[in-house]
């Protein structure tokens, strides 16, 4: 009895194991059209957001002739465009920060327990692939939802931990944190 030569079957697992990680959410979809000699020519445009819900988040942009070859295209950009964000606690922001795009301006502040994801549409789509929990998001300029999730993302990108900012400033966390609880009860006396 010959046995069948053994195949990588590992390797076909592990790829889907690995995509089924992230979690996608498709943010905007743009019909274009194209004339021609015979009429229209169609095409669609998709934004994709990917993420793990652990805090690694990326988008991407996709363009076919067909719309689920856009998705794939645009779910592919985006798991290829994966930056990591620092959460607290993990499920909130470490501090309020602000980002901009073009005209896209957006502002995202660190929320208590319990908030929720309070924000609009295309940065909704961002908290949640994310895997935040709580935000008070708002968005200030365009409502082009290419923009604002740009905005959203150049915004996440300047989020700091407590760690980063101690090791640029090479002292320990606990100095650090003690110093912030020191700030908050003189703030809470005035």
């Amino acid at each position: 009895m010959a046995h069948e030569p053994r195949r990588d079957r590992d390797r076909g697992g592990s790829r889907e194991e690995r995509d089924s990680e992230f979690v996608d959410k498709l943010v905007h979809i743009n019909r274009v059209a194209k004339v021609v000699k015979g009429g229209r020519r169609f095409g669609f445009a998709a934004l994709v957001v990917v993420g793990d819900q652990k805090g690694r988040v990326g988008f991407g942009h996709g363009k076919a002739r067909e719309v689920p070859e856009a998705i794939r295209k645009a779910t592919d950009a985006a798991k290829r465009n994966l930056t990591r964000v620092p959460l607290r606690e993990g499920r909130t922001l470490h501090h309020d920060v602000y980002g901009r795009h073009g005209s896209g301006r957006v502002f995202l502040r660190a929320a208590p327990a319990g908030t929720g994801i309070i924000a609009g549409g295309p940065m909704r789509a961002v908290f949640d692939t994310l895997g935040m929990q709580d935000v008070v998001a708002k968005s200030l300029g365009s409502s082009n939802p290419y923009n604002m999730v740009r905005a959203t993302f150049d915004a996440l990108k300047h989020q700091d931990s407590p760690r980063s900012v101690a090791a640029r400033r090479n002292i320990k966390v606990s100095a650090l944190q003690a110093r912030r609880r020191e700030g908050d009860g003189e703030a809470a006396s005035e």
